[in-house]
C-alpha cells in the first residue's frame, strides 16, 4: 500500500500543481514568511559541428553549470493578501537579478484574484508549467521564441468555478482564466510607449484529467524606428493535456504575428535579439509520459517550429528521448538526448547533409 500511495504522489507531482499559481512555489500556511526556492545543477554535452552550446551559447563541447539556482520566500497576510518574491542567481541566467515579485488579493476567490507586480505571463500550457515541473529539461522551442517575455510588470485577473458543477460538469475547474495587462518590456524594463500588452487565457477542464486551453496576447512595442508607428505582436495558441492511468500526454501549438520588427529567443532570463521586418511564425510540439512503478517516468518529445512561414524548408525540429526518475518529491533527476532535424529542400536522400548539433543533458533538482 504505500509503494502504491508513493506512485501516485510522483505521478501528481510531474503535473502541474494549481491553475491558478503564476509563481512557482506557492505559501502552503499562515505563519510567517517561508523560503522556497531549487537548486538545478547540470552537465551537458555537445555534439556540434561548431562548439556552440544550443542552450547556453558557451563555446565548450562539454561542461557542468547551472540551469537554474532560485530564491524566494512568499507568504500569506491574513486574511486576503499573499505575497510572492524569487531572486534568480544562476550565472548562466546573469543572475543574481528579480525574477517574480508581485502581490496577491484573494477575498474572492476562487472565482476572481488579482495580482499586481512582476509576474509569469499566462500564455500557453508550458510556460505556465513550473519550471521546477517541466517534464523536458527544456521548454519547447516554439514556446521560447512566441511566448516571451516569460515575465512582464504589470496587473492579472485570474480565477475559476471552484466546485460549482456548470453546465452538468461536476469536476473542480470546469473554467479557469487569466488576463493581463502589462507593459510588454519584459522584466525589470521600464515601460518605453504608450501601448500595453493584453493576455488572456482560458481552461475548460471537464473531466478529471482532461483540460483543453486557449491563449491569446496583442501589445505594441516601441519602433526600431522612431519615425515608424509602433511595431505589433500578435500571438494566439491551443493546448491539451490527458492524464489517464499514469500517461500523460499533451500538446500545444502557437501562432505569432509580427509586424514592424521581430524579436528572437527571449525565453527565460536571456535577451532576445531584434530582427527588422514582418514576420509570421508558428510551432507546436507534443509530447507523452508514462510513471512507472519504479519511479521513472519515459518521456519523448517532438517539437516543430517555423521562424518564417512564407519561406520554405526552414523549419527546426527537434526529437527529445529522455527519462525522469523522482528520488522523493523535492528531489528529481533527469536525462534528455535532443535529435535535432533539418529540414532540406533537397530531393535526393544521397544530397541530404545533417548539421552536427544534437546535444545530451543531465540535470539534477534540489527544492525547497
Amino acid at each position: 500500500m504505500k509503494k502504491i500511495l508513493s506512485i501516485i504522489l510522483l505521478a501528481f507531482l510531474a503535473v502541474p500543481s494549481s491553475l491558478f499559481a503564476q509563481g512557482c512555489m506557492e505559501a502552503s500556511t499562515d505563519d510567517g514568511v517561508q523560503v522556497v526556492g531549487y537548486i538545478q545543477a547540470q552537465y551537458e554535452y555537445q555534439f556540434l559541428d561548431d562548439g556552440l552550446s544550443p542552450i547556453n551559447g558557451l563555446k565548450a563541447d562539454n561542461g557542468f553549470y547551472f540551469n537554474r539556482a532560485r530564491l524566494g520566500v512568499v507568504g500569506n497576510i491574513p486574511y486576503d493578501f499573499s505575497y510572492y518574491v524569487m531572486l534568480e542567481f544562476s550565472p548562466s541566467k546573469g543572475g543574481p537579478y528579480l525574477l517574480d515579485a508581485f502581490i496577491t488579493y484573494k477575498r474572492l476567490a476562487p472565482w476572481i484574484n488579482v495580482s499586481m507586480g512582476q509576474f509569469k505571463s499566462p500564455f500557453g500550457l508550458e510556460l505556465n508549467t513550473p519550471c521546477q515541473s517541466l517534464h523536458t529539461i527544456n521548454r519547447s522551442r516554439v514556446v521560447s521564441e512566441l511566448a516571451s517575455p516569460f515575465r512582464d510588470i504589470g496587473l492579472m485577473v485570474f480565477g475559476g468555478t471552484g466546485d460549482k458543477e456548470i453546465f452538468g460538469f461536476k469536476n473542480p475547474n470546469v473554467f479557469a482564466w487569466k488576463f493581463a495587462i502589462t507593459n510588454g518590456t519584459g522584466m525589470n524594463v521600464m515601460d518605453n510607449n504608450k501601448g500595453k500588452d493584453y493576455t488572456a487565457r482560458l481552461i475548460f477542464s471537464p473531466i478529471a484529467g482532461l483540460s483543453i486551453g486557449g491563449s491569446y496576447r496583442y501589445g505594441t512595442l516601441k519602433p526600431s524606428d522612431p519615425t515608424m508607428e509602433d511595431d505589433q505582436r500578435t500571438r494566439y495558441g491551443f493546448d491539451i493535456s490527458v492524464e489517464k492511468a499514469n500517461f500523460l500526454v499533451q500538446a500545444e501549438y502557437i501562432n505569432g504575428n509580427d509586424q514592424g520588427s521581430s524579436l528572437v529567443g527571449g525565453g527565460c532570463g536571456e535577451t532576445p535579439t531584434l530582427v527588422i521586418g514582418d514576420f509570421v511564425k508558428n510551432g507546436f510540439f507534443v509530447q507523452a509520459l508514462y510513471m512507472t512503478p519504479w519511479r521513472i517516468q519515459p518521456v519523448i518529445k517532438y517539437e516543430s517550429y517555423d521562424p518564417e512561414a512564407d519561406i520554405d524548408y526552414n523549419k527546426q525540429q527537434d526529437i527529445t528521448f529522455g527519462f525522469n526518475y523522482f528520488f522523493n518529491e523535492w528531489t528529481r533527476l533527469q536525462a534528455n538526448y535532443v535529435y535535432r532535424v533539418e529540414e532540406s529542400s533537397d530531393t535526393v536522400l544521397a544530397d541530404y547533409h545533417e548539421i552536427g548539433n544534437d546535444f545530451f543533458v543531465v540535470q539534477l533538482q534540489v527544492k525547497f
